[in-house]
């Protein structure tokens, strides 16, 4: 009589120190017996999947199991030295008027964040705290967005320490941003952060989260965000991500958008070992209009990963996905964007571009834009462009005296002007721009 052979799965030592660290942490972290609960059931989801790998569709061109050789510890609270450190940081938008919420190494620092002055409609404070006291506005919202299947969030649930928690009300306007700043210090330890932001109907506000660390830290950031967005309101999303050369960098956006609301999300990354930006986007009302874009600069021996699902359930909503990547030297760029488009989604208007600039033979571009459409009255397309710079541009701008390295930078400046002119407020705009001529100016003198 023949046995069947046992399979084992042999878990990683990221794997195995994971397990460890929500073993160790488990009772201390924040949060009711619901909480634990939901804690514990996410814990399951990636003790049963392990680490995401590239026999996992959505995470084909980044293999996560191979590119994370190790899980470090997680933070401890921020010293005064993180503290001060912190103070100085600009989350990469220099001097834009923005009101300011910092993070540092995953905790909310409250002597370093704005505070004061709150407009009418605006509540603001910690995802710790509001754990802590059992809040009514996490109870309602928390978790029912971010995909429960997606290993990267299942662990930022079943770890998740701190984050920001903001409401605004029906009909208020907030007029200067709200600028998340999540700060690592130079310690290689781990964060869980996760964010929660309600708004109701008709209101009106700008989201910028921006992380960054120090170069020569391995640290690791784990980010989720869930966002509802209320009927007829208009939100805007910015995300930097500016992390240390050695960080490793994954997150989450999960937004929910109402009926005839504007949206728009934009995506600028630049820093990081090995970046993984994933985008649930759910069009819940109809005759929403958005606007999804995003553009990355990479170089050496970078890895910046985009995922998106846009996932269009109302009627007669319009989206526009437009993303730039410019790759340079060794540097691997992904993007994925799928478009689904539900049988009671019709008239959707949905269109997808991504487009990848080769700045060197070896960088590498994998494209993967999708369509699944359900509906038969609708609009759709998408498409994938990669290539060098135009040489006959070139020539013709050195022709004229321009020298190489500017010619390339007013080349590649036209070509992300696309993604980065759809952001509204014109100061993050600027402020997204001169990083993008700090980074070309560095390339020209590499």
């Amino acid at each position: 009589m023949n046995a069947m052979a046992e399979v084992k799965v042999i878990k990683t030592a990221a794997e195995t120190a994971l397990a460890h660290a929500f073993s160790e942490a488990r009772k201390r972290l924040p949060g009711d017996d619901a909480v634990a609960a939901q804690r514990a059931a996410a814990f399951e989801v990636f003790a049963r999947e392990g680490l995401p790998h590239r026999r996992v569709e959505e995470w084909k061109y980044t293999d996560l199991r191979a590119l994370m050789r190790e899980a470090k510890p997680l933070a401890s609270p921020p010293d005064a030295a993180a503290k001060a450190r912190a103070k100085a940081a600009t989350g990469l938008l220099g001097d834009v008027e923005t009101r300011r919420l910092v993070f540092v190494d995953g905790a909310f620092v409250a002597e370093l964040s704005d505070l004061a002055g709150l407009e009418g409609g605006l509540a603001i404070g910690s995802l710790a705290d509001a754990l802590a006291a059992g809040d009514s506005t996490l109870a309602a919202h928390l978790g029912k967005l971010a995909p429960a299947g997606d290993v990267a969030v299942a662990l930022n649930t079943a770890l998740m320490g701190d984050g920001a928690v903001i409401r605004i009300g029906a009909g208020s306007t907030i007029e200067r941003p709200l600028h998340l700043v999540f700060v690592a210090s130079e310690k290689p330890a781990a964060t869980f952060v996760r964010s929660l932001v309600v708004v109701e109907q008709g209101a009106r506000a700008m989201l910028v989260e921006s992380h960054e660390g120090p170069s020569g830290s391995d640290y690791q950031v784990n980010a989720a965000l869930e966002l509802f967005v209320g009927d007829q309101a208009h939100v805007d999303h910015v995300k930097v991500i500016g992390e240390g050369a050695d960080a490793l960098h994954v997150s989450t956006l999960a937004a929910a958008i109402g009926a005839k609301a504007r949206f728009n999300a934009f995506t600028y990354t630049a820093g990081g070992a090995i970046v993984r930006n994933q985008l649930f986007l759910k069009f819940d009302g109809e005759d929403t209009v958005a606007g999804i874009r995003g553009a990355t600069l990479i170089t050496g021996k970078q890895h910046a990963d985009t995922t998106l699902v846009a996932n269009h359930i109302a009627r007669g909503c319009q989206s526009r996905e437009v993303f730039k990547a410019v790759l340079d030297d060794e540097a691997h760029g992904v993007f994925q964007g799928r478009i689904i488009v539900r049988a009671h989604a019709q008239q959707t208007d949905a269109k997808m571009m991504t487009q990848a600039l080769l700045l060197s033979e070896h960088a590498e571009a994998d494209n993967k834009p999708e369509l699944e459409i359900f509906a038969d009255d609708v609009q759709c397309g998408h498409g994938a462009t990669t290539g060098a710079l135009d040489e006959e541009l070139k020539f013709y701008l050195m022709a004229r005296g321009i020298p190489v390295n500017e010619a390339e930078a007013l080349l590649i400046r036209a070509f992300l002007g696309e993604a980065i002119d759809g952001i509204e407020h014109a100061g993050v705009r600027e402020a997204l721009m001169d990083q993008v001529a700090a980074w070309l100016g560095a390339r020209g003198r590499g």
